[in-house]
């Protein structure tokens, strides 16, 4: 059975910051499940037996090398759309972390062809096709 197909996934969703107004965002690499070359905060699955602060902080720690120094709770989506055909539900539990930049490293290479800090007013291209949805219903929180 795979997750976010047979059964609903939940997956932790990081919009990682540095208190300046600048945000971390992520470039998907050819080895990322989909949306090749899309740019998008980052996000971790949810496992059986883990809280969900417990994924937010091993996530970032392993995505990004760097440590949660302080987090807000932004909402959930229920998020539907397919993946090589066929339809995909999770449930996107959504935050807004507080990190240093001075430790932000990448770390995982074969996931990520990049990662960079970005103004909220002057986001690349392409995003992943979830990150408009998420900005728009944040928009108010996020600077």
């Amino acid at each position: 059975m795979n997750v976010g197909e047979d059964y609903t996934g939940v997956s932790v969703i990081f919009f990682c910051h540095d208190g300046k107004g600048n945000v971390l965002l992520s470039k998907r690499s050819e080895k990322c499940r989909d949306e090749h070359g899309t740019w998008d905060p980052g996000a971790g699955r949810l496992e059986f037996g883990h809280t969900i602060e417990d994924t937010l902080r091993r996530e970032i720690l392993e995505e990004y090398g760097a440590r949660v120094l302080d987090y807000e709770f932004l909402g959930y989506r229920d998020v539907h759309r397919t993946n090589d055909g066929r339809p995909t539900h999770w449930i996107a539990l959504d935050f807004k972390v507080l990190i240093d930049p001075s430790h932000v490293r990448n770390g995982e290479p074969e996931k990520f062809d990049a990662l960079e800090w970005f103004s909220v007013n002057n986001l690349p291209a392409p995003l992943h096709s979830q990150f408009p949805a998420f900005l728009e219903l944040y928009k108010n929180r996020l600077r």
